[in-house]
């Protein structure tokens, strides 16, 4: 069983940083992709970064993925923050045969 656990959510001003962690129990990266995804109301469930330095088109530039294997975490730090990047930010980890998720942290871009 994985169990992910994210953090580093909060409100922060457009043009601001925020840097997400997602603490994975034991050593997972050798057999899991890991990945970030979000999901703003109303709106599906989309890919913001993944593997060891893809990111999505909307976010290039701005968002940045990497892991610390020593401490099985992944970090998602996201820079130059828009109001549109507002959504609940998950872990992902994908497996050969499933795929485990954490329970989100809120990003808010206001003013």
């Amino acid at each position: 069983q994985v169990q992910l656990v994210e953090s580093g959510g909060g409100l922060v001003q457009p043009g601001g940083s925020l840097r997400l962690s997602c603490a994975a129990s034991g050593r997972i990266f050798s057999s899991y992709a890991m990945g970030w995804y979000r999901q703003a109301p109303g709106k599906q469930r989309e890919l913001v970064a993944g593997g060891s330095t893809n990111v999505a088109d909307s976010v290039k530039g701005r968002f940045t993925i990497s892991r610390d294997s020593a401490k099985n975490t992944v970090y998602l730090q996201m820079n130059s923050l828009k109001p549109e990047d507002t959504a609940v930010y998950y872990c992902n980890a994908r497996g050969a045969a499933r795929s485990y998720w954490g329970q989100g942290t809120q990003v808010t871009v206001s003013s």
